[in-house]
């Protein structure tokens, strides 16, 4: 959790919480982030700006998930959020929200919801393009239907061209309910719609915000439920790359890795993360020799790719090569400093050596 107690909050960003109570439960869910920059008052803008999104089933139940303001009597959210209720609605608090229509990029998975006077600020969406690999992210949203946004903190793992964006692979966890919810940046931009999770650890996805931009542009509709495939839900043939490779490195499998990545670098030469992926599969096969030669070819695209100059330190440590194992810790050193203390420790055998 944040490291704060009330009579630290400004007195000035307790004015702002525009629900009674939400101060105290801000403060008891969001999480620690330590030794980096993150605005305050952005980020508690960025939690009450959260919206649950509701509806009955054919059976009677309640459906729910969550949404974010985005815009003026906007909302943005998932479209599977909408599949089983005809007819849903927008609640914060114990205040409810009729929906006027909706903007929908079902494959995307995004809808964006007009409102009936919401009259609510909305948060700054911000740039997928902009984030970098370690960078400290938060999940809001109301996970396991918490009648309160929940706060998960969370760092960027990779992040996947796609339409003008980057889908987000973060380890900032949220649950069933927080489909829709935001993914923001210590600034409390927008950056996210966290929609899906895989099996695996850190293993949560989000739309890039970019796409809210383009939703703007498709004609409003009315009926409700929105129906309509996902690329998440895609056959396995017909997934993105990204998503091919997440069952095999779960399993381990590292077989078939190798000759997915390779298919994937054939058809993306350009895509850091391809070559990164290829690298590792390689590094878990004990081919060293070809894992080094792939991340190159990963930090020649993305010198910005911390992930493939840290495996490389790890392999060049592991050959016995600890001229140049340091030389990568001191550029890892500035990139990513949380991976590279993860290096150091290896290569100097603190504690617990780890591969």
């Amino acid at each position: 959790m944040f490291d704060l107690s009330p009579d630290t909050i400004n007195k000035n960003i307790k004015k702002n919480l525009i629900m009674s109570g939400m101060l105290k439960i801000f403060v008891l869910c969001i999480i620690t982030f330590n030794a980096i920059a993150y605005d305050q008052a952005k980020l508690m803008h960025a939690w009450v700006s959260i919206v649950m999104i509701r509806g009955y089933t054919e059976s009677g139940s309640l459906a729910y998930g969550s949404g974010v303001i985005v815009g003026e009597n906007q909302v943005i959210t998932n479209c599977h959020v909408l599949r089983k209720t005809k007819q849903p609605w927008v609640s914060q608090g114990d205040t409810a929200y009729s929906i006027m229509g909706v903007q929908a990029n079902r494959w995307q998975d995004l809808c964006l919801l007009t409102l009936f006077q919401l009259n609510k600020n909305p948060v700054p969406i911000g740039r997928s393009n902009d984030l970098t690999k370690g960078q400290e992210l938060a999940a809001m949203g109301h996970s396991s239907g918490s009648p309160a946004p929940l706060t998960t903190g969370g760092y960027m793992i990779s992040a996947y061209d796609m339409d003008g964006g980057k889908i987000i692979l973060s380890s900032a966890k949220f649950r069933l309910g927080a489909s829709g919810s935001g993914l923001f940046d210590m600034k409390g931009n927008l950056v996210g719609i966290n929609t899906f999770k895989t099996t695996g650890y850190g293993s949560y996805y989000s739309m890039p915000a970019e796409w809210i931009h383009k939703l703007k542009e498709l004609p409003m509709e009315k009926e409700f439920p929105i129906q309509g495939k996902a690329l998440w839900e895609e056959d396995e043939e017909s997934k993105p790359f990204f998503l091919k490779i997440a069952i095999p490195k779960v399993k381990k499998d590292w077989a078939t890795l190798v000759k997915i990545t390779k298919d994937w670098t054939e058809k993306e030469a350009n895509n850091t993360e391809a070559w990164y992926e290829y690298g590792h599969a390689n590094e878990m096969l004990d081919l060293s020799d070809k894992a080094i030669n792939y991340y190159k070819k990963a930090l020649a695209i993305d010198p910005m790719n911390s992930d493939a100059l840290f495996r490389m330190g790890m392999v060049e440590n592991k050959l016995g090569h600890p001229v140049e194992a340091k030389k990568i810790l001191t550029s890892l050193n500035k990139l990513n400093p949380a991976r590279a203390d993860e290096l150091d420790e290896v290569i100097n055998c603190k504690n617990k050596c780890k591969k």
